[in-house]
């Protein structure tokens, strides 16, 4: 096609007005952040955050540092040469070694501890962790002014980890003591003590979690940090941005031994509760109705029927012991603990310890899609030890048969007479959906869906008549016995 100069001439005519069109459109579209041009009026500035400060934690030591305490203990460790060598007395070196050593096999050497503890009375009262000071020979106490003193251990309580020691000196700055509860996750903490001894060290963070369960501290809702600490940090004050004691630091999650984002602290609530019987007398006293509790997961809420996974599922009930005097058997789901919630087998533990010996405390428990009520006269929790009995996988079994990936058998006379049971039948072999649910050989099946199970053919029957997806599998492995939902396809 051929153009001609007035041709050409309309041509870029038309093609400027497509092009002033199109960036008018575009001006006047989009998002509201545009304003359009030809308006008149002029682009808005872009609004720009306010920088946040990071707070400053120099008054909260400034004020609250003079009440923090370095603590030095000194142990005698004994080492018999038996336990050196690590030998047995019939192995050819152990008679070589022994002439070596000195007379009678045993020497004596001193083991140092170093920790952290907070004043809480002017008159030397002074709280800090049960391993900083337990069965120590000699307990120092170093305060911010540099002075030392020999201390007297109180009490202590391994249980919640909780010491009180005393010094003798008055006039002294204490730790004002904050509530707990009225922290929140996310909240600013800081921590004060003595990391490796570095006397004085002050570290900060947030809260990570509340209430946060640790498989060695039943009896204590931990607060969870990502504040740093580190060996000799134990037993110092978690402090809020009130300056108010809060918790006692008390231990850390690490794989190498050092501080990895993960510390915890008792709740101060829980410490001066232990710190209050120590302080009367020397000791603790907690509470016990004989169960044995497991948490409860959403598989085992469901087939027990309940629509919110919240509640202690008691897994075993002690012969003669309270809650069996009060009705309560295994597969009920506890609900509350007098008149408060219990959410999770934890808190049951802990409620449970809290409350008096030989008061009587009313409880709701879920059993067979209803709701009952026990009331539980609580006896005082005594040290005891358990012997696990392993089962006997190696007994004669007959009538053998395998139910979704169970390989069973009926228990002989001797293997009821040596687990204490009546009924159940052996579990021999696992595989499929047995083994994914956790169930192993040499497990015992109880229940199901709380339904004692008598023999293999009456388990086939309940599983039979069973219409859920999950069913709750109650076994006894060695001497405990637990729940497990096992999944039916």
């Amino acid at each position: 096609m051929i153009y001609s100069k007035q041709n050409r001439f309309a041509w870029w005519v038309r093609g400027a007005l497509r092009c002033c069109v199109a960036l008018t459109l575009a001006a006047c579209s989009g998002s509201d952040q545009f304003t359009c041009l030809a308006q008149g009026n002029p682009p808005r500035a872009a609004v720009v955050p306010a920088t946040l400060e990071l707070p400053s934690f120099v008054d909260l030591v400034r004020r609250e540092g003079p009440a923090v305490v370095n603590i030095s203990s000194v142990l005698t460790v004994k080492e018999s040469d038996s336990d050196v060598l690590n030998l047995p007395e019939d192995d050819p070196l152990y008679e070589f070694f022994r002439r070596f050593l000195p007379p009678h096999g045993a020497r004596q050497f001193q083991a140092h501890s170093l920790g952290s503890g907070f004043i809480i009375s002017a008159d030397g009262f002074i709280l800090t962790n049960a391993h900083v000071v337990i069965n120590t020979k000699e307990v120092t106490v170093k305060l911010t002014n540099k002075r030392e003193y020999k201390a007297r251990v109180i009490g202590a309580d391994a249980r919640t980890d909780v010491a009180l020691i005393k010094i003798a000196v008055s006039g002294l700055p204490t730790a004002p003591i904050g509530d707990p509860a009225r922290l929140e996750v996310g909240e600013w903490v800081a921590a004060i003590g003595a990391p490796f001894g570095f006397e004085n060290s002050v570290t900060a963070g947030i809260v990570s979690a509340k209430s946060r369960s640790l498989p060695d501290g039943s009896f204590v809702p931990f607060i969870q940090t990502d504040v740093a600490l580190n060996p000799g940090n134990s037993g110092g004050p978690l402090f809020n941005m009130r300056g108010e004691v809060v918790g006692v630091n008390s231990q850390i999650y690490s794989r190498t031994g050092g501080f990895m984002g993960l510390s915890f602290a008792i709740p101060i609530d829980v410490a001066m509760d232990i710190v209050r019987q120590l302080r009367s007398s020397g000791k603790v006293m907690r509470g016990r109705i004989g169960v044995q509790v497991q948490e409860l997961t959403g598989d085992l809420a469901s087939s027990f029927g309940l629509s919110e996974v919240s509640g202690a599922l008691i897994g075993a009930v002690e012969k003669v012991s309270p809650a069996e005097k009060a009705g309560l058997r295994a597969g009920d789901v506890v609900l509350d603990f007098d008149a408060k919630p219990v959410l999770s087998s934890a808190d049951l533990a802990r409620m449970v310890a809290a409350a008096r010996p030989g008061s009587i405390v009313a409880l709701h428990f879920w059993r067979r899609g209803g709701i009952a009520l026990a009331r539980v006269r609580v006896e005082e929790l005594l040290p005891e030890n358990t012997v696990a009995v392993a089962p006997d996988a190696d007994a004669d079994a007959a009538a053998p048969g395998t139910v979704i990936g169970m390989q069973l058998s009926e228990l002989t006379p001797q293997q009821r007479a040596h687990f204490q049971i009546a009924g159940g039948v052996l579990v021999q072999s696992v595989d499929g959906a047995a083994m994914r649910a956790g169930i192993q050989s040499g497990d015992v099946v109880l229940a199901l869906n709380n339904l004692p199970v008598s023999s293999v053919t009456a388990l086939r029957a309940q599983l039979a008549k069973h219409t859920g997806k999950t069913v709750a599998v109650l076994i006894k492995r060695g001497a405990a016995t637990v729940f497990v939902p096992l999944h039916l396809g």
